[in-house]
């Protein structure tokens, strides 16, 4: 078989005739996103080499791996197909549902489908060692054409693998460094209500890329960001802006901020945060909530909690966000006792039909009353589900149902 590097960088055409671009277009009717994960073998010529005629094999056998590890991860609704275009590399095109999935968890996710799957093939084929590079990436919802989003999807996941030079790779790296030299980003801002007086008591700040572009999507700008190295400045720069529309407006609410674990266990952080708010005298800490985002671990993250005391010391309160979507967010709660926790949609859909659902909101609620912590409830989309947030006495709530994100305004 030709090695990578000989073959044309998109997938032959036959992309077009498969289930990928049918899968696509199903996913999206149904307001999903849809991830292409790429896995490339880094040493394909020197495996080809030691293998010889039985490379086919090991590629054979490679897939097979790659495919039980997968079947076995992923619910069976979220995979939409798995590909070998090339004798050196496989495509995973999943499909989101952002109740159950972020860009942190999809990144963890990814690798611990490799070292499986590196497990059982070394245990196939003990002398051989393949060396991988991974790579993911959003196939663009905006363009007209599907089949065009998909082999330039395709096309950009390998690139965030294999980080080549003079690839789309650097093109993304490029453009990442434009956006944040020209701050070139929107901030919208979600109110969070009163539940019971349906008054604003906070705003959540919610980040767009440039408008009219790939990365105008919060899911994609992110992604590309973690993979090149510039997520720290981007969500500093979305500190920074957050702050301006706090002064501009003169908003008095309290404003939820969103980070990942990576950045708040930055070791940079806390000195940053503070010499950037010594530039908005007007605006004090205890207004600020630092939302943790994404279910991340915040295992192995060294300044984290040390930098969480500091930022608590300071007057900044701490939320947790997707509690109930999974174990991390509960490890979380556990460890920093923060002062709000914010309870993940896939708790709150259709809880007004499902008495297990409002079982798991009462236990959250007692949870959330062991550590002190204030409840938000978010994804409300609608008056069925209001009333049973009204029943169990949550305070706060945020979603569709009492607002979309907007402008940040002073009521």
């Amino acid at each position: 078989m030709l090695p990578h590097s000989t073959i044309c960088y998109y997938p032959p055409q036959f992309i077009l005739r498969n289930p990928v671009v049918s899968g696509v277009k199903k996913a999206f009717n149904n307001g999903f996103e849809v991830a292409v994960i790429a896995y490339t073998i880094k040493n394909h010529q020197e495996l080809a080499s030691q293998l010889g005629e039985e490379s086919w094999k090991f590629h054979k056998a490679l897939k097979r791996h790659f495919r039980s590890v997968i079947e076995k991860e992923i619910d069976k609704e979220d995979m939409i197909v798995l590909h070998d275009y090339y004798s050196d590399s496989l495509s995973l095109f999943m499909r989101i549902d952002h109740n159950r999935y972020c860009i942190s968890e999809i990144d963890v996710k990814m690798k611990k489908i490799l070292r499986e799957a590196e497990s059982r093939i070394f245990q196939e084929y003990p002398t051989v060692q393949p060396i991988f590079d991974t790579g993911f990436i959003f196939i663009d919802k905006s363009v007209d054409s599907v089949h065009g989003a998909v082999l330039k999807a395709h096309q950009q996941a390998f690139a965030m693998a294999e980080k080549r030079i003079q690839t789309e790779f650097n093109e993304m790296v490029y453009e990442m460094k434009r956006i944040i030299a020209q701050q070139n980003i929107k901030l919208l801002a979600q109110p969070i209500i009163d539940v019971a007086t349906k008054e604003i008591r906070a705003w959540e700040m919610l980040t767009r890329g440039p408008e009219g572009t790939a990365l105008e999507s919060p899911l994609q700008l992110f992604s590309v960001a973690r993979q090149t190295n510039t997520l720290y400045d981007l969500e500093m720069i979305v500190l920074r802006k957050t702050l301006d529309q706090i002064t501009s407006t003169g908003c008095r609410d309290d404003i939820f901020i969103n980070f990942t674990p990576i950045t708040l266990g930055n070791s940079r952080f806390v000195r940053d945060l503070k010499n950037m708010m010594q530039s908005y005298d007007t605006i004090q800490p205890n207004q600020i909530t630092l939302e943790i985002t994404e279910r991340d671990s915040i295992e192995g993250i060294e300044n984290f909690i040390y930098n969480i005391k500091v930022l608590r010391g300071m007057g900044i309160k701490i939320a947790v966000d997707d509690t109930g979507a999974g174990y991390a967010s509960l490890n979380t709660i556990s460890e920093i006792m923060p002062d709000v926790i914010k309870i993940d949609r896939s708790v709150i859909e259709n809880i007004d039909k499902n008495s297990v659902k409002e079982s798991m909101l009462k236990g959250l609620l007692l949870v959330a009353r062991e550590a002190g912590s204030t409840v938000i409830a978010e994804g409300i989309e609608n008056e069925h589900e209001a009333s049973v947030l009204s029943r169990n006495k949550v305070e706060l709530a945020q979603g569709y149902f009492y607002a979309r994100p907007g402008l940040l305004k002073t009521v």
